[in-house]
């Protein structure tokens, strides 16, 4: 695929359809977001901090209805806040034709998407269709009809000069960062051992809750978000994080086929049991909706919530699994285990009771002898001329990378973060390829594990 550029006379005639022609050059530069169809509360966290080069009028384009208040009450919490309070200004429009009445208008240059998983393919065509740039949330893709649909939507960007990329928030986390920098060091991590399908190269298990705590209150979720073919399973949803974090861990910025550098060996899913009580302190509704009642026996409905899937990618055997439970133990939260294996050492995060259920970096040494402490104490402390602060706790057999308060900024932080890449892609006139590529072979190993799996009982 040729790199994936962005004109920047498409780009400034979008945004002088979005500024008056007496606005300041200044003001015409900036970036102006359009948020369509808000259906998650990640279309919200792209806006929980004020954003230098974006715009503060953000045009919204959605049927009325409770995903789009709690959406807008989101930006007003963020807008009354006592601490760094954002001054958004969102301008609604909730017609019957307002995904017609957004590719007219033409009021912004990027649209955010988060929300129904049913439609985003759908949502994706439509705004590159109309020449604009596209930040969308995870997943972009969850059968294989839309798999074939994205890789249409990116042909068509290329073409058109705009911008397709999802929301990665995961490579922002600062474990998962540290992870990939020693698994990168070989006076650390020796080799990466190709594994086998038993013990593989990289494993991964992410472990969420339907009921949680988002921004400081009890997250109230849509009920499509229990209906697999609206939301996706696990192995379509959650599971894109763990793929992105595999691929960017092994390759970095190397280009992946997904016709020739992946072979799925086996994947499989089953439900996580959600009763009619705990269905409503989730969603607030009384019943289960008729499009779930397919999925229920005895009062209680079997959520399509889990999966493993088994893969290789250049010859490396990859094992990721994705859970859901009702809600987290006393006092935790959702977890991460992650292990990649090494000639010389396993470099694993943990985050379960032991560790406070906080996610913990640690390196398990083949053999734990002075010449590996010396080179694990020098790369760290190379390390930390970049990521201030960090060094090395030994733990009996293992080390434990000490990591400051101050690096760990938190899953609704990296919302944040992962814009400011993006606005970097904008600046510099492309999505980097092997994003591009990257981007496609993550999604076709999720569309094709979730096609492949079978249902089994645990």
């Amino acid at each position: 695929m040729q790199q994936y550029r962005y004109s920047y006379f498409l780009g400034a005639s979008l945004l002088m359809a979005a500024c008056g022609p007496g606005q300041p050059k200044e003001e015409q530069d900036m970036v102006h977001l359009i948020t369509l169809a808000p259906g998650h509360f990640h279309a919200a966290l792209v806006q929980k901090t004020a954003t230098p080069g974006i715009d503060s009028v953000v045009h919204v384009y959605a049927p009325q209805g409770p995903e789009l208040d709690a959406h807008l009450n989101l930006i007003k919490q963020y807008n009354e806040r006592a601490d760094q309070p954002t001054s958004w200004k969102e301008e609604v429009y909730t017609g019957g034709d307002w995904l017609e009445k957004m590719k007219s208008d033409r009021k912004g240059s990027v649209v955010v998407l988060a929300g129904n998983n049913h439609d985003k393919t759908r949502y994706i065509d439509a705004a590159v269709q109309a020449g604009m740039h596209v930040l969308a949330d995870k997943p972009m893709a969850i059968t294989q009809e839309d798999f074939v649909s994205l890789r249409k939507s990116f042909a068509d960007a290329d073409a058109a000069k705009v911008l397709l990329y999802d929301i990665m928030t995961e490579r922002s986390e600062i474990t998962n960062i540290l992870q990939k920098e020693l698994l990168r060091d070989a006076s650390v991590f020796g080799e990466m051992q190709p594994g086998t399908p038993q013990q593989p190269a990289i494993e991964i298990e992410s472990i969420h809750h339907f009921y949680k705590m988002v921004s400081g209150k009890p997250l109230r979720r849509p009920t499509w978000f229990f209906d697999p073919s609206q939301q996706g399973d696990a192995l379509v949803d959650v599971n894109t994080h763990l793929v992105d974090l595999t691929h960017w861990m092994l390759f970095d910025t190397t280009e992946l086929d997904y016709k020739q550098d992946i072979q799925l060996t086996s994947a499989v899913k089953w439900k996580t049991p959600l009763t009619k009580s705990q269905f409503s302190t989730i969603t607030g509704a009384e019943t289960f909706p008729e499009f779930l009642l397919p999925y229920v026996k005895d009062t209680v409905a079997g959520i399509a919530a889990n999966g493993t899937v088994d893969y290789q990618v250049k010859g490396f055997h990859v094992r990721l699994s994705a859970l859901w439970n009702f809600e987290a133990p006393a006092g935790g939260g959702d977890t991460h285990y992650a292990i990649a294996r090494g000639s010389r050492c396993n470099i694993v995060i943990r985050q379960g009771k032991e560790e406070s259920w906080k996610p913990e970096l640690f390196v398990e040494p083949v053999a734990a002898d002075t010449a590996f402490t010396s080179a694990l104490e020098a790369s760290v402390k190379r390390l930390s001329a970049k990521y201030a602060g960090i060094s090395v706790e030994p733990q009996g057999k293992r080390f434990r990378i000490s990591i400051p308060q101050e690096l760990k900024t938190g899953h609704e932080a990296h919302f944040a973060e992962v814009l400011q890449r993006y606005l970097g892609f904008l600046k510099a006139g492309a999505v980097p390829a092997w994003e591009v590529k990257n981007m496609i072979a993550k999604y076709y190993v999720t569309t094709a594990g979730q096609a492949m799996a079978k249902e089994i009982n645990k």
